[in-house]
């Protein structure tokens, strides 16, 4: 990872960054996450922006990055963005890169979380992770990549319909809640796109 030149200028004269995502999930995450900080995050629907970029990307940082540009584009903004999905063994490791694609590929969110759990007990194997991949862009197209990931596995009920795609089937490894039913203090103290945030805010601000 190439090192941004003057740093600490560029961001102290850039104090708002553009997180790049109409989740209004990950939204109030990423907030959340950067609240104890002097960095403004802007998200697209603060700058009325709707158009996003094709994820035509085959993993998780090329999508983030295709992301991140598109967004430093249109806007002029230091922008990230990031990439996520969950790996389930029992599915062989997929849906990955194409988690959102492939969780609406079913008629409810319901229909999906059945059939996974139908594999999990048909193949005895509930290993899953997630991980996040994200992509800073800033002047002339310098990209940082920052990542994470989360062991777990799958539930064999889904818990509490709270939180945002698979959260109600993945429990990570060593708790007893789901990421749906944490408080989101709880789940950005473990989550797979916490940690890659914490790398990029250390980078941002040490």
């Amino acid at each position: 990872m190439r090192l941004l030149k003057n740093k600490k200028k560029y961001f102290h004269q850039n104090k708002k960054i553009l997180f790049f995502s109409n989740n209004f999930y990950k939204v109030r995450e990423i907030k959340n996450l950067f609240k104890k900080h002097s960095i403004d995050i802007i998200s697209l629907k603060e700058l009325s922006v709707e158009k996003e970029p094709l994820e035509s990307g085959i993993n998780f940082i090329e999508n983030a990055k295709i992301k991140s540009e598109f967004g430093n584009n249109i806007t002029g903004l230091p922008c990230f963005a990031d990439d996520s999905g969950i790996c389930i063994e029992a599915l062989n490791f997929k849906p990955g890169v194409y988690s959102k694609r492939y969780i609406e590929s079913f008629n409810t969110r319901n229909d999906c979380f059945k059939y996974i759990i139908s594999k999990i007990r048909k193949t005895k194997i509930n290993r899953a992770y997630f991980k996040t991949s994200i992509c800073l862009t800033t002047e002339n197209k310098h990209n940082l990549i920052f990542e994470g990931s989360v062991e777990g596995n799958i539930t064999n009920i889904p818990s509490k319909d709270n939180g945002f795609g698979y959260d109600p089937i993945f429990k990570p490894a060593g708790f007893m809640k789901t990421f749906a039913e944490m408080t989101l203090t709880e789940k950005n103290k473990v989550s797979h796109r916490s940690i890659a945030i914490n790398k990029l805010i250390d980078f941002l601000t040490n």
